[in-house]
């Protein structure tokens, strides 16, 4: 996969100001490294948000249940991390849901992008990195998840995914690896 595109997930200031620091830092520190890779390749990279309105009306039915007030627009916690390296022709898209593909654009963002394949990262594992892979595999979507750069607040449900994910929907790749088969070192 020589021409994939990046697709970063839900890295809103509201879903990591509960993280450790320190591993809030090297998330950050390893989707920025494979932001860097992907630009030199001269690939596209795409931001994925979640954001809801501040009454809940289009949130997640528990969301509304429960009153959780969480990615509410307008606010910074609806907002990507500012340490983030994003570029002005970055695309971004929000989202409703867990997954990048249900009842957004990205369809048709990559039908104009034609990449031979998807790389993703972000948060969590075991929610929106899991359905959007899910939701790409069933749409025949070469798929890589970056290992270094997905995490979720609950080890044990990233880790179950990781395994499932594994050379089922995915190849697990780290950005070392993701580099070199970019620069034509691997396939």
């Amino acid at each position: 996969m020589r021409k994939p595109l990046l697709i970063v997930i839900d890295m809103l200031n509201d879903f990591l100001e509960a993280w450790e620091s320190a591993d809030r830092e090297r998330l950050v520190d390893a989707i920025n490294e494979l932001v860097e890779i992907v630009q030199r390749a001269s690939r596209p990279v795409i931001w994925v948000r979640q954001e809801f309105a501040s009454d809940l009306s289009d949130a997640f039915a528990e969301m509304r249940a429960k009153n959780i007030p969480i990615a509410i627009k307008g606010t910074s916690g609806a907002q990507i991390d500012s340490r983030l390296k994003i570029s002005p022709s970055d695309k971004v898209i929000v989202k409703k849901r867990y997954s990048a593909f249900f009842g957004t654009g990205l369809d048709e963002v990559l039908e104009q992008l034609r990449p031979e394949g998807l790389i993703l990262a972000g948060i969590n594992t075991h929610a929106c990195i899991r359905t959007t892979a899910i939701d790409a595999y069933q749409r025949d979507w070469p798929l890589i998840v970056a290992s270094e750069c997905v995490d979720s607040y609950d080890r044990e449900h990233h880790d179950v995914t990781l395994k499932y994910m594994k050379d089922k929907l995915a190849r697990l790749m780290t950005n070392r690896e993701i580099d070199a088969m970019l620069n034509g070192d691997q396939d």
